[in-house]
């Protein structure tokens, strides 16, 4: 089944992947759009214009900002997989699990993330979490079109098989759980976060080497997964780039 990327940021990203194209549409005489167009054909993908209304109809009222593309399926990783390609010999590897996270925001904001501070890839389950859906790759800005994401059935079996491989694994917790600069992120590493609302699943954060807690001062009891996630994301970078203390 074919997927719908739509915005201008997330459809550039798209096609700089090399990703798949089967078609894109653009609003009617919009010069704004001129590059996008003429990447897109030097690409070999068909081009057809479309009115505002019929853009608006086929992103279902999202913003779209006059481009959609029809694009193929977003193709997941095992999570063999993916530990192959980040336990490469020139890298740390840095990867992202998310135990349910379901609002596509969220998860868009987190993949977004993860590219930009250097992950190497995100691990989701199968069920009762958010997939990658148009509302997603626009959320995070076209960055699931380059961060590797796999796809598991049972998360605490992926975190079992983190573990062989070498990486450490460490949950975040509302309480209790160390500092982030208290814990050696420049070690092989795994940062596994909860969902919305519940936090980590008690099998899950069992299954972690250690836990982690962001210290907060003001009156609000939690921060949201995307912000905690970017946080601890941001840690790990600083760490690796001019160490831990």
């Amino acid at each position: 089944m074919s997927r719908l990327v739509y915005g201008i940021r997330p459809v550039e990203e798209l096609l700089r992947s090399r990703r798949p194209v089967e078609m894109l549409f653009v609003a009617e005489r919009s010069p704004t759009l001129a590059a996008l167009v003429d990447r897109a054909r030097t690409q070999g993908v068909t081009v057809q214009s479309r009115t505002a209304e019929e853009l608006d109809e086929l992103s279902a009222g999202k913003l779209n900002q006059g481009v959609v593309a029809l694009a193929g399926d977003f193709v997941y990783l095992s999570v063999e997989e993916l530990i192959a390609r980040a336990t490469s010999p020139a890298r740390v590897p840095l990867l992202l699990l998310l135990d349910g996270v379901q609002d596509p925001q969220n998860l868009g904001a987190l993949v977004r993330s993860a590219h930009v501070l250097g992950a190497d890839g995100v691990i989701l389950p199968k069920d009762r979490a958010a997939s990658v859906t148009a509302t997603v790759v626009k959320a995070s800005a076209g960055a699931t079109e380059h961060m590797p994401i796999a796809r598991c059935t049972n998360l605490v079996r992926a975190i079992e098989q983190l573990k062989e491989a070498g990486i450490w694994t460490v949950g975040a917790a509302a309480e209790p759980g160390e500092l982030p600069w208290a814990i050696d992120f420049t070690v092989p590493t795994a940062l596994v976060l909860g969902a919305e609302g519940r936090g980590l699943r008690p099998l899950v954060a069992r299954s972690c080497d250690r836990a982690v807690c962001v210290p907060m001062a003001g009156q609000v009891a939690s921060l949201n997964v995307s912000a905690a996630g970017a946080i601890l994301l941001y840690e790990v970078a600083r760490q690796r780039k001019t160490g831990r203390g």
